[in-house]
């Protein structure tokens, strides 16, 4: 029987990569997107070359309400491609960057980052749960950000560590169903994450490579293969962990 994950976000960017990662290692894929159909298609395509199944489906996640009709399509979806009534893996990925100063942070700002970051990882995986099998996995993907601060990302940052403590009670009431929950938490990536800064700027770049012990910013190649990994048998006993993955960053 296929293993499938869902990965939220994934038409670009570290979902992306994870997808990609994840049908490397022999894994089908249900992703989402919000509004690059193109993309998803690429993405779909991408997965399909490397001999795996996948199937693209539009969502907001940070519009709670449309979480129902989101559920009845992936239970169509997986009765359509995989002759399945569940999934196995989740991986609460989709996000977005919007960077401000506390003192100039808008109430639409902040009310868009919780929805997306918090509660939507929180009632996306509610509406879920009945559809994620006894035995699978939950990845919630926070930041380094938690643990260190850098200007302009305190309520990013607060949503995501919100999500680190929505994990652990994840993982204490999923488990006596046998689901392990953990938050991957990466550093600075290059990637078109909040306009490009990390990537495209030289000096922003610069000055988080100087802040990380092996000496760059982190690429999608770095996280991708650990999650993929991280949902394989190898760590079925690692449970409630916020695994940081940043090359050492401000440490």
């Amino acid at each position: 029987m296929s293993r499938i994950t869902l990965i939220t976000g994934a038409s670009r960017g570290l979902g992306r990569n994870t997808a990609l990662a994840i049908a490397r290692t022999g894994g089908d894929v249900v992703l989402t997107f919000r509004n690059n159909a193109d993309e998803a298609q690429a993405t779909v395509a991408a997965i399909e070359a490397l001999g795996r199944d996948a199937v693209a489906l539009q969502l907001d996640t940070g519009e709670v309400d449309a979480f129902p009709g989101f559920v009845q399509r992936l239970r169509a979806a997986l009765r359509t491609r995989w002759q399945r009534d569940d999934f196995d893996h989740l991986v609460n990925n989709a996000g977005h960057g919007d960077t401000a100063p506390i003192a100039e942070t808008t109430v639409a700002q902040f009310d868009r980052l919780v929805d997306v970051h918090f509660k939507g990882v929180f009632f996306l995986t509610q509406a879920l749960l009945p559809v994620i099998r006894d035995g699978g996995r939950i990845v919630n993907i926070s930041t380094g950000l938690t643990r260190f601060a850098y200007p302009g990302y305190a309520a990013y940052a607060a949503a995501k560590a919100a999500v680190e403590t929505l994990s652990l009670y994840m993982a204490k009431e999923f488990g006596p169903r046998g689901i392990a929950v953990n938050t991957v938490a990466p550093g600075a990536i290059a990637t078109d994450f909040g306009g490009g800064a990390v990537r495209d700027n030289a000096q922003i770049n610069a000055q988080l490579a100087g802040i990380t012990a092996l000496g760059r910013v982190g690429v999608t190649d770095d996280i991708g293969p650990m999650i993929a990994a991280l949902l394989t048998d190898a760590n079925r006993w690692v449970n409630a962990q916020r695994i940081e993955v940043s090359g050492g960053q401000a440490i």
